[in-house]
């Protein structure tokens, strides 16, 4: 399993053109950025939960990918009930860190919407090949040819980034560089380590726009070929339409409780 495509199982999720699952994305998240209520996240989040399971991926997998978000989500709801603007009663206090009946409103619906932003985003696109989504934005989309497919073969070095820098710490290692101890030594050690992956990325992608530029990838001014053709039809419409009632939904729940508070207003 790849740390950019990992193995999932046969669904229709992971069939669908990644364009699509871009769009559905996006229509949920921009939704929930025009107003931060507890109600409109709450509600996009319990119709996502249902939906997620379709996705494809594992139990494992899904811990795996969004690990980051669950972590992140609490700490943001945390330092908002700490630190945001006090309204209404106050609830607990302590020195100058005071909670209050409106700043853990506020830090609750601040999580329910980072949790409500991030999953759709991580699952879909956890089920996605770079290629597919990169011939999506390319022929769907109509983005130029020449970023997308730089775009993608840069994705494409990050795995060997990461194998880069186990051997060169394996490499270090076998010749007593990496037997520095203390603070200090870690950090000589690290700065070392990442300069010489700098330099070895630099060269490996300087041969890479080399090549490319060879093979005529470079070209912009004239028809191009593809050997994977991007459709896109009625499952990909299906799924637009999806992230626009999960949308729709949640802002009119939002409006039917009173909750809802337009940021830009």
């Amino acid at each position: 399993m790849s740390i950019l495509t990992p193995t999932i199982r046969p669904s229709l999720v992971a069939r669908i053109n990644p364009v699509a699952k871009l769009g559905a994305a996006l229509l949920i998240s921009m939704t929930l950025l025009l107003s931060i209520d507890v109600v409109s996240a709450a509600v996009a989040l319990a119709l996502e939960a249902v939906l997620l399971g379709f996705a494809g991926l594992s139990a494992r997998q899904f811990w795996l990918r969004t690990s980051p978000l669950w972590i992140a989500a609490p700490l943001a709801g945390l330092t908002t009930v700490l630190y945001g603007v006090d309204s209404g009663a106050v609830l607990w206090e302590w020195g100058f860190i005071s909670v209050t009946e409106g700043s853990l409103g506020l830090g609750v619906a601040i999580m329910l919407r980072v949790l409500a932003i991030g999953l759709p985003g991580i699952v879909l696109l956890a089920t996605t090949d770079p290629t597919d989504l990169a011939d999506g934005l390319a022929q769907v989309v109509r983005l130029p040819a020449r970023f997308v497919l730089g775009a993608l073969a840069g994705l494409r070095l990050v795995g060997l980034g990461i194998e880069d820098w186990r051997s060169l710490g394996l490499a270090r290692r076998a010749r007593g560089v990496a037997d520095a101890r203390g603070p200090i030594g870690t950090v000589r050690r690290f700065t070392g380590q990442a300069f010489a992956l700098l330099v070895i990325s630099v060269r490996r992608g300087s041969k890479l726009a080399t090549a490319m530029e060879a093979r005529g990838f470079g070209a912009d001014d004239v028809p191009r070929s593809w050997a994977r053709p991007s459709t896109f039809g009625p499952p990909e419409y299906a799924l637009l339409a999806i992230g626009l009632a999960i949308s729709l939904a949640a802002a009119a729940a939002a409006v039917w409780a009173g909750t809802w508070s337009f940021v830009l207003a």
